[in-house]
């Protein structure tokens, strides 16, 4: 599996988008050390952590591990990942490390100046997600959920598409749906039952929404919903992005969301859905940051990914050059990586 999600990550590397609108960014965390002890020196933190909104909950979880483990202190700061990679690029952000909900915007747009390499260390899967006062609730299912968000007077909420990645995912989705149960105009009727104004600028947002009861359905990650205790609608693995062996079909989707300037598009393809790591050139606390992704790639880490609903990988998997060498031990494929993409 692992294999093939290397394959795929390295194919679709061209195709991820950039730069959107700027939101602003998600409030910071700030943990005091448990173990004075081990407190490091300045130097060794606190360290800021950037990280997709989508996996706030389990990365808080990790750092508050690695914290209690270490006495290095963090900061994590929240948005969707195209935010955090302008808020670098464009504004002169200096995170310690970076977790992005599509690991080709290391390659594509921070690399080689901000981020040399990354690893792989999760995936994920879209999902469809309401409550038990959602219109159609009771009757929902993974053949005719289609039908019944269609309905008059139901609300659909998604991510906008030029914001985070879930929202260009999720158009994704509807594409693959369409070929898959053979339904002409499926994709323009689920655009029609997700109109503009229930679209917003981060897909985490929706989840609010969705338990205030304005909205009876939205478009979400699966460790999202999880999280929040919704039910959901578990697609087909043919359409979700959910799994590797699907590349090929996953492929045959694409979209296009706005570009580096107005009037400027780029074009999206469909692959499956994974999370990446990296620590930026300009980290002021790179030791203690390696420290931290040598723990988040970690068998421990991974235990607490998944004890938060997120699908850790059973190995990261590397890309790119100038890897720490830190975190050589943690995947033998990190040098043969870097030797193949030079």
């Amino acid at each position: 599996m692992q294999a093939t999600v290397r394959q795929q990550h390295e194919r679709t590397v061209h195709w991820i988008g950039v730069l959107l609108s700027l939101a602003m960014l998600g409030a910071c965390n700030n943990p005091p050390a448990e173990r004075a002890d081990t407190a490091g020196s300045k130097q060794d933190g606190p360290i800021i952590v950037y990280s997709a909104a989508a996996i706030t909950q389990p990365m808080h979880a990790v750092l508050d591990s690695f914290s209690a483990r270490t006495g290095v202190q963090y900061q994590q700061e929240t948005a969707a990942s195209l935010e955090l990679a302008r808020k670098v690029t464009e504004l002169g952000g200096t995170p310690d490390v970076m977790v992005l909900a599509d690991p080709e915007i290391f390659a594509t747009l921070l690399s080689p100046k901000f981020t040399p390499w990354h690893a792989v260390f999760a995936r994920n899967r879209i999902v469809l997600a309401y409550t038990a006062k959602s219109q159609g609730a009771g009757a929902i299912d993974s053949l005719n959920w289609f039908k019944v968000i269609a309905r008059p007077n139901v609300e659909v909420g998604r991510a906008d598409p030029n914001t985070d990645p879930s929202g260009y995912r999720t158009l994704l989705v509807w594409q693959l749906a369409e070929r898959f149960y053979h339904v002409p105009g499926l994709y323009d009727a689920m655009l029609r039952a997700a109109p503009a104004r229930n679209v917003r600028a981060r897909e985490a947002e929706q989840v609010a929404l969705l338990q205030a009861g304005e909205l009876d359905y939205i478009w979400t990650y699966q460790n999202l919903a999880e999280n929040a205790g919704l039910p959901y609608v578990r697609l087909p693995s043919a359409i979700d992005l959910g799994e590797p062996a699907d590349s090929a079909s996953y492929a045959f989707a694409s979209t296009r969301v706005r570009g580096r300037k107005t009037g400027d598009t780029l074009t999206m393809r469909g692959h499956p859905i994974l999370f990446g790591v990296s620590i930026p050139t300009t980290a002021h606390h790179a030791a203690a940051a390696s420290r931290f992704v040598a723990f988040l790639l970690s068998p421990d880490g991974a235990r607490i990914l998944r004890g938060k609903h997120f699908d850790a990988l059973d190995r990261p998997l590397f890309y790119g050059p100038a890897i720490p060498p830190a975190l050589h031990a943690l995947d033998s494929t990190a040098v043969r990586d870097t030797a193949r993409r030079r």
